[in-house]
């Protein structure tokens, strides 16, 4: 199996990510996973709160990079394509697809959410925490899009936390170690390759204003180029994007 950053396990945490930024802040430099049987304050994009019941995954890679922030945003597609590998694994090929920016998705309903989070050091590298929650056993409910866990599409239990976060971990390293070597355009093509929605139409809610159009694809960064119903070209860098209902 593929090498990995080492893994520290806690029964219970804050959050996976919050204790990644304490410990970067206070200087400690990873590579290092982080994982909890329990989060009691886990956080998702935008400020949402993430449920980690015992039996999902909620893990945290801290790490260095010397790219700029534009380009470290980058991992956060290095990590959907692991959490896809992962469901994949469990699941079966082709079980899972990807949705812009980052989510993973198991027959139309959200499985795993990631949230990096960065800084700047005093030496001018970015210190990273880059965070995956997998619902493994459980589904939160009542939330804003419908959700899934892999042990409603298994025959068996699913895998222990742990044992999938071996899985993740590789499957990161590997796709990771594409990125540095050969930048983003293996990433953003095997990313294609595992997309919905591409070609379809969508509305993109941002912070300020709600856009309508046909979701073309990734730019070369990343972006999400939208296709207005003028004819005009909207790059999406940060906002939600719902996709018939989903």
């Amino acid at each position: 199996m593929t090498a990995h950053p080492p893994i520290e396990a806690y029964d219970e945490l804050d959050s996976t990510n919050a204790e990644a930024r304490r410990r970067a802040e206070a200087g400690e430099v990873g590579p290092v996973w982080i994982t909890a049987g329990v989060q009691t304050a886990g956080r998702g994009r935008r400020g949402r709160n993430w449920s980690t019941q015992r039996g999902n995954l909620a893990a945290t890679l801290l790490t260095l990079t010397d790219r700029p922030p534009a380009e470290a945003a980058q991992l956060s597609f290095v990590a959907a394509l692991a959490a896809c590998d992962l469901a994949d694994t469990c699941l079966g090929p082709g079980a899972a697809r990807l949705k812009w920016p980052n989510d993973v998705l198991v027959q139309g309903r959200k499985a795993v959410g990631i949230l990096v989070e960065s800084g700047v050091r005093a030496d001018g590298r970015l210190w990273l925490a880059v965070g995956i929650g997998v619902n493994l056993a459980h589904a939160p409910q009542d939330l804003e899009r419908p959700a899934t866990a892999f042990a409603e599409h298994m025959a068996g239990p699913p895998p222990q936390p742990l044992a999938a976060l071996e899985v993740l971990a590789a499957a990161f390293a590997r796709w990771r170690r594409a990125w540095e070597t050969q930048g983003f355009v293996p990433i953003s093509a095997s990313w294609s390759a595992r997309a919905t929605g591409i070609g379809q139409r969508c509305e993109a809610r941002l912070p300020n204003r709600t856009l309508a159009g046909v979701a073309e694809g990734l730019d070369t960064d990343g972006a999400l180029r939208l296709r207005l119903d003028d004819g005009g070209l909207e790059r999406i860098t940060a906002g939600d994007v719902f996709f018939g209902g989903v």
